[in-house]
């Protein structure tokens, strides 16, 4: 049985970029604490399979296929879900891309894609969601920031300050929503296994470095998020908003 402080029976979530890696885990998370889930993606047929195996295992799960930078799709698809399901309890605001250039290589086109899809594109998806909340006075939006927008790291500039930016917005959002019973937290995870850090994981070297600074001396597995998900949506942590919890195995804290 599921303890009442982490359980999310009757909660509604919608979690974008949920079809793999860190967002399917938190997805994956919040179901078997007892959420229907509702999976965001690009790809439908994708979405239908990933929710289609949690069916599977007798948990709730739909889809909402959308682009996170088209802002009316978003908007609507939080209506929808808000709709079909009586509700929207939890957003978790998962998707994001990476780009990687020496300085002098980089074009303000790419900046700006970037920004789109790892900034714009969850103040878009939190104001409307917020929107959505307000009435019920509850909800729990969650941001997925990143260790790299605390320490940050050559050539990936656009991803550190969108990251970085995701952690004031959490600040402001948590300030103003407070009183209206909704929290807004942010998980940022350290070096993870997922496909977004495949081409890194191809180099040797960089490898045994972020091994070698990492004191629990291993990759982070999306399931390692999964845990922090549930709780920052459960009542256990009703009283926590504004924050930015590290999940990366102890890097940030070692010299």
């Amino acid at each position: 049985m599921t303890n009442p402080l982490f359980s999310l029976a009757g909660n509604v979530a919608l979690v974008t970029g949920a079809s793999r890696g860190l967002g399917h885990a938190m997805a994956e998370g919040l179901a078997e604490a007892g959420a229907m889930v509702v999976l965001n993606g690009r790809d439908a047929a994708t979405l239908e399979a990933r929710a289609g195996e949690l069916r599977a295992r007798g948990l709730a799960a739909a889809i909402a296929p959308f682009d996170v930078t088209d802002g009316a799709a978003a908007c609507a698809a939080i209506d929808h879900v808000a709709h079909a399901h009586g509700a929207l309890d939890i957003l978790i605001a998962n998707a994001g891309i990476h780009h990687a250039r020496p300085l002098g290589e980089w074009r303000i086109e790419d900046w700006r894609r970037v920004m789109a899809t790892n900034l714009d594109a969850c103040f878009v998806l939190a104001q409307h969601a917020a929107m959505v909340m307000l009435p019920r006075r509850r909800g729990r939006i969650i941001f997925t920031s990143s260790l790299t927008g605390l320490m940050g790291r050559a050539t990936i500039h656009a991803y550190a300050a969108s990251k970085a930016g995701l952690a004031g917005l959490t600040r402001s959002l948590a300030a103003e929503l407070g009183e209206h019973g909704i929290t807004c937290n942010a998980i940022a995870p350290g070096y993870f296994e997922t496909d977004l850090s495949a081409g890194l994981r191809k180099d040797p070297a960089a490898v045994a470095r972020i091994v070698g600074r990492t004191p629990l001396r291993r990759w982070g597995k999306p399931r390692d998020l999964a845990g922090v998900a549930v709780f920052l949506a459960s009542p256990a942590a009703a009283y926590i908003t504004g924050q930015q919890i590290v999940v990366d195995g102890g890097m940030g804290i070692a010299l």
